[in-house]
């Protein structure tokens, strides 16, 4: 991220610049799919309120995976840029490299 230099903050900043358009994505769909889910004493919605509920309760899991798992993953695993650029490529990722140049 252009102007960071401390990888938390660059973690963070992510984290806060995706907050909305998940949540946007995630209520759009959601919204649309709370009559199905409320609509269960109906004739004819035996499958689809079921459908909406499991549907309804992804959107959330998936949600909070994006806004706390993922940057939380980052921070442990993840190395700054400055650190991974540093690093010699491995074996297998050289040989690749030469075999998809052409060079030897």
């Amino acid at each position: 991220m252009e102007g960071v230099t401390d990888f938390r903050e660059a973690v963070e900043r992510g984290a806060d610049e995706r907050l909305v358009p998940i949540l946007m994505t995630a209520m759009a769909a959601g919204l649309a799919l709370i009559p199905l889910a409320l609509g269960g004493g109906r004739t004819g919605s035996e499958i689809q309120t079921p459908m909406a509920i499991v549907i309804l309760c992804g959107l959330v899991t998936s949600t909070l995976l994006n806004m706390v798992v993922v940057p939380t993953l980052y921070l442990r695993y993840g190395q700054p840029t400055s650190q991974a650029r540093g690093r010699k490529p491995k074996r297998r990722c050289r040989e690749l490299t030469r075999r998809h140049t052409g060079s030897s």
